[in-house]
């Protein structure tokens, strides 16, 4: 697995307007606030359903992604990353959670936007190395159970491949209870 990308889901109701993201991205960028270089902020708020707002960096973006009308922070790891695939799904499942918390605290989105940490997308952004098919699901199936097994507990969520083949490889995992990113964090941090 390379290229993970990690969305996480906003509680509903959401912000409707995004713009409140643009001078906080810029100030992350001044800020150095993520682990990657970060190099500008691109907005897409006119497209239907589409990225949001996006914090362009070298190795990966961030965006408040409006894809499919659902709103979430989606970390887009964009080069290769050493490990094996639970390093990958970790490193972009907990990127795309400290990003989520630190957008809940930014003044601008306080008691306002709040993700649910339980609810959750993992995309394989390269259709080369892993199509969006059955073969590609039942060869992945297994590391995707190891990495939520221990995230939100054995049986206590659901997991399933979305998507048709021409879109990227997609699985969506739901815990059965909402769970709040800090808490998370702090399991992940602890593990």
């Amino acid at each position: 697995m390379q290229h993970v990308n990690t969305k996480i889901f906003a509680r509903e109701p959401a912000p409707t307007d995004l713009g409140d993201a643009i001078p906080i991205f810029h100030r992350w960028i001044q800020e150095s606030v993520c682990e990657e270089l970060l190099i500008d902020v691109a907005d897409y708020r006119h497209v239907p359903a589409g990225p949001g707002v996006v914090l362009v960096g070298h190795e990966a973006n961030y965006s408040l992604d409006l894809a499919e009308n659902r709103l979430g922070l989606l970390y887009n790891r964009k080069a290769v990353l050493d490990g094996t695939d639970q390093d990958r799904l970790l490193q972009a499942f907990y990127a795309a959670l400290v990003a989520s918390k630190r957008l809940e605290e930014e003044e601008a989105f306080r008691e306002k936007l709040h993700f649910d940490a339980g609810r959750a997308e993992v995309i394989l952004n390269d259709r080369l190395l892993s199509p969006n098919t059955e073969a590609t699901w039942d060869e992945t199936r297994p590391e995707f159970e190891r990495f939520f097994d221990a995230l939100y507990g054995k049986g206590a969520y659901t997991l399933e491949r979305i998507g048709e083949p021409r879109q990227r490889f997609r699985v969506r995992a739901t815990a059965r209870t909402p769970l709040d990113v800090r808490s998370l964090i702090e399991a992940v941090q602890h593990a």
